[in-house]
């Protein structure tokens, strides 16, 4: 059985709106409602879904860039809430890194990359200079870039190779965990899959646990073991990535596998029928009521409207739908 790395259990972000001189709080968006996933020791999972439905608010949640306003968070069975400030920062923020996705923006251009790799190295351990510039080269090394690139610039650099040099730093202290938000959107084509390459082989090397923060779904497959689809700061079905795009079961997962132009199983003997969903998501200041994919979905009845649909399992896969309830 595979360890679980990371928990999350109702998982909750609501921000508030405020309004006047006063910063009086007249209502709240529901960016993330009730969120449950797990990811285990060397696999990844990967979020999917349009702008504006939860998953940056929740891998800034993981990051502890921002406290939940309600759920859990578990690492390796302890409960993030209740370590203690010296826990949080000596154990749970080295496990868990980031790699931006873009690799122009998230770099000092005014530092080498040698001082870039290092800087988590000199904020949280008391290794000698020496021994930094050891850690570094091994670094670079591991993302296929020769060692004496640590004396230029970012600004030296192509956007694959920022992003190698991205990872490096993710990788410096060691982590279980890296989030990986959009990692290969901002590149060209050509390169996209030598960072995928790249990650995947740093991951059986390192036994890492990824978190793909993604809406590329050919992406996704490739990189992904487990899959959650996220609507308006909701689940609404999540699985093994196989199962998942082999039959997918929620009306909004069909509609974004359409839109990838990844072919639907029983389409593949025909010519492909593309779904084309109608109307914008709804604002999360006010969700719909009921299923809160019903305004946009062509196979809603007059219960979708009315009713919350529970989750179920549906070939090993969890779905949030009245289809299958």
């Amino acid at each position: 059985m595979i360890e679980a790395l990371i928990e999350i259990k109702g998982l909750t972000k609501h921000y508030p709106v405020t309004k006047g001189l006063l910063r009086r709080t007249v209502g709240w968006v529901r960016a993330v409602d009730g969120v449950s996933f797990t990811i285990e020791q060397g696999r990844t999972l990967s979020l999917v879904g349009e702008s504006g439905a939860g998953k940056t608010s929740t891998a800034k949640a993981i990051l502890r860039l921002e406290r939940p306003t309600a759920g859990s968070i578990f690492f390796k069975g302890r409960n993030v809430d209740e370590l203690t400030p010296w826990e949080l920062k000596t154990q749970y923020r080295p496990s868990v890194q980031a790699v931006q996705q873009n690799p122009w923006s998230s770099m000092n251009p005014r530092m080498r990359v040698r001082d870039i790799i290092a800087e988590p190295l000199v904020v949280n351990t008391k290794q000698s200079k020496r021994e930094n510039r050891a850690k570094v080269h091994d670094l670079l090394d591991q993302v296929g870039l020769r060692p004496d690139y640590g004396e230029h610039y970012p600004h030296e650099f192509s956007g694959g190779q920022r992003q190698r040099i991205a990872v490096a730093r993710a990788l410096a202290l060691n982590p279980s965990l890296v989030v990986l938000d959009e990692p290969v959107s901002a590149l060209d084509v050509s390169i996209r899959a030598q960072i995928m390459n790249l990650l995947k082989d740093l991951q059986e090397k390192h036994n890492l646990s990824y978190l793909v923060i993604a809406h590329n779904l050919a992406t996704v497959r490739y990189m992904s073991h487990t899959v959650a689809i996220m609507y308006l700061g909701e689940i609404v079905e999540y699985g093994d990535s196989e199962k998942l795009f082999e039959r997918p079961l929620h009306p909004y997962t069909r509609a974004l596998i359409s839109a990838s132009l990844l072919t639907l199983p029983e389409d593949r003997n025909e010519k492909a029928k593309q779904i084309v969903l109608t109307g914008e998501m709804p604002s999360p200041l006010n969700p719909p009521s009921g299923c809160r994919f019903h305004t946009r979905c062509l196979e809603r009845m007059d219960l979708c409207a009315e009713v919350p649909p529970v989750e179920t399992i549906v070939d090993g896969k969890q779905v949030r739908c009245h289809l299958y309830g």
